[in-house]
């Protein structure tokens, strides 16, 4: 086997100068989020109820013996509270499509503001969705979505013990300034000084 010397002295001192310019640097990075407190507690009291009608949607009614379990009676609070987040989830479809035809607007009170239906100006994959859509009805469920984001509203202040009912108007600026966030681009929306944009 062939050896070269000059190797031994010269890989050591190539590789004490390759890492003679390297150095761990010890990086200390602070995320602060970006919500308030108040936004925070908000969004916690409506995750929660989120989760809790997602877990009595999937409660079975039968013990493991086969004998059908009468559930646990709730509040009627609690059952406007389930109403109302199951017509969220109803009309989501039919709101998109309205903000998307620019006939709905998300106000700084975190309700839906509507406009005229203006049917000419629809994209191409919403034309039937506008041509069909009678207006008695495009009125009736903006108002059952805004209805139910009232009860939202009022039971984030219900199962919050930090929030009493004088809390609601922070609490619907927090929702509007949340909605105003998931905007898409061209749907319209209203800041907080009261002035209409469109995203």
């Amino acid at each position: 086997m062939k050896t070269f010397p000059f190797l031994r002295l010269v890989f050591p001192v190539a590789m004490l100068s390759v890492f003679a310019g390297c150095t761990l640097a010890k990086v200390n990075v602070d995320v602060v989020s970006e919500r308030t407190a108040l936004e925070n507690q908000v969004l916690g009291s409506y995750n929660a109820l989120s989760d809790d009608i997602l877990l009595v949607a999937s409660v079975r009614g039968v013990d493991p013996t086969g004998k059908i379990k009468t559930p646990p009676r709730k509040s009627r609070e609690y059952q406007n509270a389930v109403t109302a987040m199951e017509t969220l989830a109803f009309h989501e479809d039919d709101v998109d499509a309205f903000k998307r035809l620019g006939w709905v607007g998300e106000n700084n009170l975190g309700l839906l503001t509507t406009f005229p239906m203006n049917r000419e100006k629809a994209p191409d994959d919403l034309q039937a969705f506008a041509t069909r859509y009678p207006e008695a009805e495009f009125l009736s469920v903006a108002e059952q979505v805004n209805r139910s984001r009232e009860v939202v509203m009022m039971r984030v202040v219900e199962t919050n013990a930090n929030f009493t009912e004088k809390d609601l108007p922070q609490i619907r600026k927090v929702f509007a300034k949340l909605n105003r966030e998931k905007a898409l681009p061209g749907e319209k929306i209203q800041k907080e000084d009261g002035s209409w944009a469109t995203r």
